[in-house]
């Protein structure tokens, strides 16, 4: 028996590959153990941020806030 691989079964292997490979992701991606993982990326765009100095509240009541 001779068995010849077409470019339709070459595509639908390709299919199922990315298909497998989707469900994959998306079963590791809404794991909920990784959820501390993610809300601690979800933070750092933001790590190069300066902090902001701690106001005290006398120094906040003589600012003004107009323009």
């Amino acid at each position: 028996m001779v068995f010849e691989i077409s470019s339709g079964m070459i595509r639908g292997l390709g299919t199922v590959v990315v298909f497998v490979a989707f469900v994959g992701l998306t079963l590791w991606v809404f794991n909920s153990k990784r959820n501390p993982e993610f809300a601690e990326a979800r933070l750092l765009p933001f790590a190069d941020e300066p902090q902001p100095d701690s106001v005290t509240p006398q120094e906040s009541a003589t600012r003004s806030t107009r323009p």
